[in-house]
């Protein structure tokens, strides 16, 4: 027997732990043969088309990503790219930049027609209360209209133009499922936030299936580069000005250019009723055996119960803080002048985007249809809500129409980001077993923490923002991901902030509720097996004999540094199935 591939002389972490005395690894045929000492794994394997010597370095499985998405990301990379802003004024140099450098379509002079600028990746921390206004874009890019996303993608920016191209004005009705913020006056701001979004994006050019696809690609590339092998595209369905990426997806996988292990969950639209839940599940049915047809797998289904704190959408049990009332607490919700009296379901408690009854039909029947829930999830009460509706959801499964889950088939449900969760709740998570998919880079005071979260959700719910110990204690599956372009996609960046609960731009600020630090060991974990896992990549996510040939080869031996170095760690070789899918010239 010979293999295609020996890894030796390093320290070898199999998805689970760092296997002590074993330092090599084979591969043959895009997959693991052998895991051992060097002399076992050429004793078993004898010899190798290529051999590999790690110099002590770490191998790990491949990282999965449990959550993205990667078409978005690949696409903004490709337009008006903001993620590398440092600040305000950066951010507006970069806009006018791109604007300058890229000419309104052919026949068209910059006041005569759309012309649209668009990109994403503003960042609310830069902005006081988080967002910036009109005029800033009319004073860069005055004739063109202007639609940028920020990086959490539940707000766009427009300029003057834009809105007049909208017919947008003070006596625009706010949206069921969004809101326009607005001046003293009623008139618009220049952000959207969530479903308002939409009244300016469904003007934008259409974004065609090859743009998609050159996305994707570049996705890919940029993900591999970062030692991502996996990962689950986390919207797939019209968002944001975004068309459905699916058809994209299959062709890369019929044609094998998807490299990488991407599977995807189809986007529940925010404005599905009870009623209508039978035939949504029905053309998702559909949809996933056209999808798997080519090669594409898309088992999960994705709900956003609620929105995010900054805008005031995420769902709380108790309501916003006003940072600007003489009683703005420091110790707790319940010293808020603006918590003494509720008011009505939604009062200032931001948005549930289906209600509790109708998240739990939705539940029951794609549970039954066998459809993995991927549940977004912000505030203690949409965290509530839908756990409620997860632990209805076997029981209603077996009533529905379509009848139950095959026997044996069980659900990996699965709740991302879980910013505030209320201390009551974090038990029924691993009696439940939903995993908790953690968006750890976010863990940390940075500006926007400091600036804008905190002011509105008050000191005491602030101790209850991202238990990633508490989950892993109540046995509840841990997993990664990093809601790129949300978000950087490299792992190590998330795993320095979980370990750390600080961020390395911020290395001197106090750390996040430290005691909901995660082991690196644990982080590990939850970013290579656990997210194989809530993925259904069963034979991935591990280093051992019969797993897929998916690892990589990391710059140093991360249990070695100091955990204040985590975030310098990079990937200097990435394998998937066997094959070089990137490689760091000068490793």
């Amino acid at each position: 027997m010979s293999a295609d591939w020996v890894f030796h002389s390093g320290r070898i972490f199999d998805g689970h732990r760092v296997r002590p005395g074993v330092t090599a690894v084979a591969i043959t045929a895009g997959r693991i043969t052998a895991v051992g000492t060097d002399d076992e794994v050429r004793a078993a394997v004898g010899t190798a088309s290529s051999s590999v010597d790690l110099a002590g370095h770490l191998l790990t499985p491949g990282f999965t990503d449990a959550h993205n998405h990667a078409a978005m990301g690949g696409v903004e990379r490709m337009a008006c790219d903001l993620s590398a802003a440092a600040s305000a004024e950066e951010t507006l140099a970069l806009i006018a930049a791109y604007a300058h450098g890229t000419p309104t379509p052919s026949g068209r002079r910059p006041d005569d027609g759309p012309g649209w600028v668009t990109g994403g990746g503003w960042y609310k921390g830069h902005y006081p209360g988080g967002f910036p206004e009109a005029d800033l874009l009319d004073a860069v890019v005055p004739h063109r209209p202007v639609y940028l996303i920020n990086r959490d993608h539940h707000s766009a920016w427009v300029n003057t133009r834009a809105l007049e191209f909208a017919g947008i004005g003070a006596s625009t009705v706010d949206p069921a499922d969004g809101r326009i913020e607005r001046h003293a006056d009623g008139s618009p701001t220049g952000v959207l936030h969530e479903g308002a979004m939409d009244l300016v994006s469904r003007f934008l050019p259409p974004v065609t299936s090859a743009t998609m696809t050159t996305g994707i690609l570049e996705a890919q590339r940029y993900l591999h580069s970062m030692g991502v092998t996996g990962w689950q595209e986390a919207i797939l369905g019209d968002y944001a000005g975004y068309p459905d990426a699916s058809p994209a997806y299959r062709g890369l996988s019929a044609d094998g250019r998807l490299t990488a292990r991407a599977t995807g969950a189809l986007w529940v639209p925010r404005t599905t009723t009870a009623a209508g839940a039978g035939a949504l599940v029905e053309e998702f049915r559909e949809r996933r055996r056209v999808n798997a047809d080519a090669g594409f797998r898309t088992s999960s289904a994705k709900i956003m119960v609620d929105g995010v704190p900054e805008n005031r959408t995420a769902a709380l049990l108790d309501p916003y803080c006003d940072p600007r009332s003489p009683a703005h607490p420091e110790t707790g919700p319940s010293s808020c002048a603006c918590s003494r009296n509720a008011g009505p379901p939604n009062s200032d408690r931001g948005f549930l985007y289906l209600a509790p009854e109708v998240l739990t039909a939705l539940a029951g029947e794609l549970t039954a249809a066998e459809f993995d829930l991927h549940l977004h999830v912000i505030g203690d009460r949409a965290v509530r809500t839908a756990l409620d509706a997860v632990e209805q959801s076997r029981s209603a499964a077996q009533r529905t129409p379509s009848g139950g889950a095959r026997a044996g088939w069980e659900p990996r449900h699965q709740m991302a980001h879980l910013q505030l969760v209320h201390p009551d709740d974090i038990a029924r998570f691993g009696a439940l077993k939903v995993t908790a998919n953690l968006q750890a880079l976010w863990a940390c005071n940075d500006d926007q923490m400091l600036g804008l979260t905190l002011p509105l959700i008050g000191g005491g719910r602030a101790r209850w923002q991202y238990p990633f110990a508490a989950f892993g204690h109540a046995g509840a599956p841990l997993a990664m991901g990093s809601d790129w372009p949300v978000s950087t996609p490299d792992p190590w960046q998330a795993i320095h902030v979980a370990v750390n609960r600080s961020h390395p731009a911020h290395p001197d600020a106090e750390p996040l509720v430290p005691d909901q630090a995660l082991t690196l060991e644990a982080a590990l974990r939850a970013y290579t097996s656990g997210s194989a896992y809530v993925n259904r990549f069963d034979d991935g996510g591990v280093i051992a004999p019969g797993a897929l040939a998916d690892v990589v080869v990391l710059s140093t031996d991360p249990f070695g540094l100091d955990p204040a170095d985590l975030h310098t760690v990079r990937a200097d070789l990435t394998m998937v199935g066997g094959g070089i899918v990137h490689e760091t010239v000068d490793a």
